[in-house]
């Protein structure tokens, strides 16, 4: 059953054309993700396609009778609103009768609350009220009567994501949703979305995410939409094929079109002389040699300063704000080309631990000992603070016309543009006319330009596209120096980092070896341990142990008993024929057919391995 049709969408600001002619449909169930290059109209898209932005020409229809819910990355939110209210400010029925059960709750209106109570049981809307409250406690958007205008960007940001999620809607769009969320967050909403009845078309940057809800991907490249029915895996083989038989008719033209220059040179110079179907042929191959595949590469080796034998050292590191420890007697000595990743709850600490290291705060206690021939490269957060009238090439030159490399070589400025992913017609752009993508790479390449061999990036990815964080992985794997990343991108901290500093809260760092999926899988593993064997609680009276009379409860019965004794080994047979699966979709060796089967065994594995898990907790309820 189609949901949405989309019949020669053309779309361009200015002289500037986005897209031309884009003709797609997405049925009923289908998780679709759109991926591009940045400043290549995908949020522009999804807003054409909500009549959020005028359209050039073409025709967008969705399904009369399904309900479409569209969550943008700004969202334009009533600043007056509580938390409850702005997710109960929908249509549905149930969401209405909760809304209303709520302000009873907080009024004390007995009677409303009765009237109430009867509306939602014959709405049979009780299970409402447990995934509001679960989403909502995922979310970490507890306290529900905090106001809007009261929030941070991040959490307004989740609380359009919990209201979209709440939205019951047969039709999902989404705008970068994993933006502003910590890891577990995006472990939950991958879960959550996998699962899913809804159909959905999202842009995303996260490539674990893109691999395991996703079974089709749109490329918007070139103005043109390039439609691959598979997951991530899937698409790069596909890509990677397209590109090679582009390439070969690029290069087929190239050697007609040197014999046909040719010819039309040696012909009179009077156009009514020559063959017109000739030269108009000749104008098609024109300008098919004349294309040009970018391929997403950085090759620099830039000479960077050569590191000491001391680099850098924390000596009983503490601080705090107030009653919140941010570290708690922290010690540390770095070693040549480490490279660590750091992971913690949003809040916990990470961005004041990296100004802590660079002595741009001060510590309460403890120092920390810089080597002489450190050279720190800091990419934060926050956006490049420059002249937004400047022009990109300008803002590069100001720190350099060249670039030194190895073996006395230099690159200069509109070089090293290029091999960053700006075309030659991106160099002479305003700054304030980039996108948030393209200012994010701009503020990189400036970091990294400053010839760096201690690298802290704070949250690199962040409004980063797929095809730039590939290209920032090749060149990070050649880096010679020490590195720190605090990101939230799964997949970027698995190939970037060697061990982990974890944020634990308390002030506490626990230092673990191995990557992010490393750590996870560790982690899940302690959980499973003290749920197969819970301490025994005691109550301390008067210097004496008293064992707690359990509380009578309902016993298991023969069947569920074996169930649930059962439930761990399947569990765990599960996880790692996922880590199996996973593996083997990434190792790049399988054919397109191999590829569509281990995709489609990856999500039934995930959705029963969500499902036991769930049966275990409900069973352990009553052991």
């Amino acid at each position: 059953m189609n949901y949405l049709s989309v019949e020669n969408l053309t779309k361009s600001f200015a002289d500037r054309l986005l897209f031309a002619d884009l003709t797609f449909g997405i049925d009923q169930g289908q998780k679709v993700a759109i991926v591009a290059k940045n400043g290549s109209g995908k949020t522009t898209l999804l807003r054409c396609l909500m009549d959020l932005e005028q359209i050039d020409s073409g025709r967008v229809v969705f399904r009369n009778d399904i309900r479409v819910e569209f969550m943008e990355q700004t969202e334009n939110m009533d600043e007056s609103q509580t938390i409850l209210e702005s997710i109960f400010d929908h249509d549905l029925p149930e969401l209405k009768a909760l809304k209303k059960y709520n302000e009873a709750l907080i009024d004390n209106d007995q009677d409303k609350l009765n009237e109430c109570y009867e509306e939602l049981t014959e709405l049979n809307a009780w299970d409402y009220e447990v995934r509001v409250n679960q989403i909502l406690s995922v979310l970490k958007l507890t306290d529900s009567r905090r106001l809007i205008s009261s929030l941070s960007g991040g959490q307004k940001k989740r609380v359009a994501l919990a209201k979209t999620l709440l939205s019951e809607a047969d039709f999902m769009i989404l705008d970068e949703p994993t933006n502003h969320l910590d890891l577990d967050m995006i472990e939950w909403l991958e879960s959550y979305l996998s699962t899913s009845k809804s159909t959905l078309l999202m842009v995303t940057h996260d490539r674990y995410f893109l691999e395991v809800v996703c079974d089709t991907i749109f490329e918007l490249s070139e103005e043109n939409l390039y439609q691959y029915k598979g997951n991530f895996s899937y698409y790069l083989e596909k890509k990677a094929e397209r590109e090679e038989q582009m390439q070969s008719t690029i290069d087929k033209a190239r050697n007609t079109f040197r014999k046909e220059l040719d010819w039309i040179r040696r012909q009179p110079k009077a156009r009514s002389t020559k063959s017109k179907s000739r030269v108009d042929a000749f104008d098609d191959i024109k300008k098919t040699a004349h294309q040009r595949i970018d391929k997403d590469e950085i090759e620099i080796s830039i000479k960077m300063e050569r590191l000491g034998t001391k680099i850098l050292e924390l000596h009983h590191m503490r601080k705090a704000f107030g009653e919140t420890k941010i570290l708690n007697d922290f010690s540390y000595h770095f070693k040549r080309k480490e490279r660590v990743g750091i992971v913690g709850q949003n809040g916990a600490g990470k961005t004041t631990f990296l100004n802590l290291i660079q002595n741009k705060e001060p510590l309460d206690k403890g120092k920390v000992v810089v080597g002489e021939t450190i050279v720190f490269g800091y990419y934060s957060q926050e956006l490049i603070q420059v002249d937004p009238d400047k022009r990109v090439i300008e803002v590069i030159k100001d720190i350099a016309e060249f670039i030194p490399l190895e073996k006395g070589k230099q690159l200069s400025a509109a070089q090293l543009l290029e091999r960053f992913l700006f075309s030659r017609d991106a160099h002479y752009q305003y700054v304030h006319k980039l996108s948030g993508g393209e200012k994010r790479r701009l503020k990189l390449l400036t970091v990294l330009m400053s010839n760096p061999n201690f690298l802290i990036l704070d949250e690199p990815t962040n409004d980063l596209d797929i095809f730039v964080m590939s290209v920032l992985e090749d060149y990070l794997q050649l880096f010679e120096g020490c590195l720190i990343v605090v990101s939230h991108d799964r997949y970027f901290m698995d190939k970037m980092v060697d061990h982990l500093f974890v944020f634990e809260g308390d002030g506490e760092i626990k230092d673990i070896l191995g990557n992010y999926t490393d750590y996870r899988k560790n982690q899940k593993l302690e959980a499973r341990e003290i749920k197969n064997n819970p301490p025994k609680e005691v109550v301390v009276k008067e210097e004496t142990t008293v064992i707690e009379k359990p509380i009578e409860k309902r016993k298991l019965s023969f069947k569920e008993k074996q169930e649930y004794e059962n439930l761990p080994t399947d569990i765990e047979q599960l996880e790692s024929e996922k880590e199996r699966l996973t593996n083997e979709l990434s190792d790049g060796t399988r054919n397109n057919q191999q590829i569509m089967e281990l995709g489609n065994q990856l999500a039934k594995v995930v959705s029963d391995l969500e499902q036991k898990s769930d049966r275990w907790l409900e069973l352990a309820e009553f052991v």
